[in-house]
């Protein structure tokens, strides 16, 4: 059996190696130049976005551990997450697990009793409402911990983000070493995107850039070929297709799917600054920049839920965020040169980075749609929001669904 994974994300990757792993060849498609997706690395090698991971990713981790990329991941911060409040002055480290609350110095501000009562309620089974909503008692610790959690992993305004969404990421994190902290210490280009490639290549599998699919060929119900616009592929009867494609493209190939069909933007600003050091991840209150990954190829700054933000320029952005990011480097006493001009800077923005995680989401859609095709991609979780981990979990689950069926039929046979 030949496996065609359409799409080189995060999804189609982890697919192809669950497939490869699971003794089946594998062909690779993507339509653009590069593999990768929203993790890809940019021309100038940069990453398109800052990423992150936490220890309770454990679909991930174990990914960067098969293709041998984990000691490429390090925690930058052990000592908890350096927050600058730029509204109030106030600087702090924050333990990102309510494990660590018990030392006052690392708890975050409006931690009390009652908000506790709250995120316990939220990790609970019950009826959905807003982030917002079901904070409006604690606007102390919405603002300093759920909400700046909500659009991380949400990318998604507390007015309108899911609590449900967002309990479970919260449930998640109790165990210990959950919410440790990690990033890619070059990139997401030699720390993930590079290895995984490596690895499928050494278990023989194909990659091939520039190869947009354009239509299935369906017959009998089933996918007998690939329009990928030359020519056709055939899709033998032992062959299957992962469709590893963000919602729009894969509803383009079957209408009837069920999709999300609003998204959230994402805006990274990238600020070109080669200085020796340690890798570092700030976060920031009260300001237009909420993540700031310091390495020594450069700055890279994150906003998530950007809608009032992605229309800025390049000199606009980096106007606005590179003061916000100099006062947080000063404050927490990041060594090198943090001069007041904004260095030359670059702006990514991934307009429909990830569905918008609001109340009453559409149904998720069958795994399997087509006997001989399979759907990956973290927007066909219906438990998880858009991330890297739930990428992996869709890939895996792709495999896993079409290795399933193979074995059955080996059975019947």
């Amino acid at each position: 059996m030949t496996v065609h994974v359409i799409g080189a994300g995060v999804a189609g990757l982890a697919a192809a190696l669950a497939l490869v792993r699971g003794g089946q060849r594998v062909a690779l498609h993507e339509a653009a130049p590069v593999a990768g997706g929203r993790c890809r690395a940019l021309p100038d090698g940069t990453d398109n976005g800052t990423h992150a991971l936490l220890g309770a990713n454990r679909a991930a981790l174990r990914f960067l551990v098969q293709i041998g990329a984990r000691e490429g991941w390090v925690e930058p911060e052990p000592g908890g997450l350096p927050v600058l409040d730029l509204e109030n002055g106030s600087a702090r480290r924050v333990a990102l697990s309510p494990l660590g609350w018990g030392d006052a110095a690392r708890r975050p501000e409006g931690v009390t009793l009652g908000s506790l009562l709250a995120l316990l309620r939220l990790a609970l089974p019950g009826p959905d409402r807003s982030v917002a909503d079901a904070f409006a008692h604690h606007p102390k610790l919405l603002r300093a911990l759920v909400e700046p959690l909500t659009v991380a992993a949400l990318n998604t305004p507390v007015g309108e983000a899911s609590a449900r969404r967002l309990g479970a990421v919260l449930r998640r994190l109790g165990g210990k070493g959950a919410a440790r902290l990690l990033v890619a210490r070059q990139g997401l280009g030699p720390d993930l995107v590079a290895p995984a490639l490596a690895t499928l290549a050494c278990h023989g599998a194909n990659l091939r850039t520039g190869s947009r699919l354009r239509g299935l060929v369906q017959e009998g119900g089933r996918v007998t070929g690939l329009d990928l616009g030359e020519a056709v592929q055939p899709i033998g009867p032992a062959d299957a297709v992962v469709l590893a494609l963000p919602p729009w493209e894969a509803v383009r190939l079957l209408p009837d799917l069920p999709v999300p069909t609003r998204h959230a933007p994402i805006l990274n600003v990238h600020f070109n600054r080669l200085e020796e050091g340690p890798v570092r991840f700030l976060g920031l209150l009260g300001g237009l920049a909420q993540w700031v990954l310091v390495r020594p190829s450069g700055v890279s700054v994150t906003v998530s839920a950007a809608d009032d933000s992605v229309g800025l320029n390049d000199s606009e952005a980096a106007a606005r965020i590179w003061p916000e990011v100099r006062e947080a480097a000063l404050r927490f006493g990041l060594p090198g040169d943090w001069p007041v001009e904004s260095p030359p800077a670059r702006a990514v923005r991934e307009r429909r980075a990830t569905p918008r995680h609001g109340l009453n989401p559409p149904p998720a859609p069958p795994r399997r749609p087509l006997p001989n095709l399979a759907l990956a991609g973290d927007w066909t979780l219906a438990a998880l929001p858009a991330t890297i981990e739930a990428a992996i979990r869709s890939g895996e689950a792709a495999a896993a669904a079409l290795l399933s069926a193979q074995a059955r039929q080996a059975v019947a046979a």
